[in-house]
């Protein structure tokens, strides 16, 4: 996406992160290693050790990334030095003019340094210049500390979403909005 490298020039000037477009195989599989460690680190407490490596293995493996890909989702990554410091995930979707946040997932050593108000604003920025009107994600809805991040950041929670994603899984989430035109 040539709009990535407009993403990372107008904001590494104030912040010092590079925003980097994962688009190699080098840079997925690298991605996934990154993935692995946030997952484990964070849901294992949220969803257990079996639903983690369950959702790794399908949808954050180098193969489950390069398909997700290959259907529209654009992956990117901060780095600071070279140095993966969060990930995040989106999609376009004409019918109703959004943007889905699909992932967001910082690294447990940097947050709460502005990362993820940076993503969401990144994300809103795209939304707007490509005339979207709202921004959307999910979110676990044990996952209080993310909740309360996305509410604090202009999210509205609008329904609760219940989703099988096989092997005897579901994800339990919100889904939460944050309009970016009146």
């Amino acid at each position: 996406m040539r709009n990535s490298n407009d993403i990372s020039e107008r904001h590494a000037e104030v912040s010092g992160w590079n925003v980097r477009e994962v688009t190699t195989t080098v840079d997925i599989e690298r991605l996934s290693q990154f993935a692995g460690r946030i997952w484990r680190d964070h849901y294992r407490p949220i969803i257990g050790n079996a639903q983690v490596e369950y959702m790794l293995a399908n949808f954050q493996s180098p193969s489950g990334i390069a398909r997700q890909c290959a259907a529209g989702y654009q992956y990117f990554w901060i780095l600071e030095h070279d140095l993966p410091l969060a990930y995040f995930a989106w999609i376009t979707t004409a019918e109703d003019q959004s943007l889905q946040l699909s992932k967001l997932y910082v690294d447990r050593n940097h947050r709460r340094h502005g990362l993820g108000r940076h993503i969401i604003q990144l994300a809103a920025d795209y939304g707007l210049k490509h005339d979207l009107a709202l921004l959307w994600l999910t979110v676990n809805r044990h996952n209080q500390t993310a909740i309360d991040f996305y509410l604090g950041n202009g999210f509205v929670n609008t329904e609760a979403l219940v989703q099988d994603i096989g092997g005897g899984f579901v994800m339990d989430d919100f889904k939460m909005i944050k309009q970016l035109t009146d």
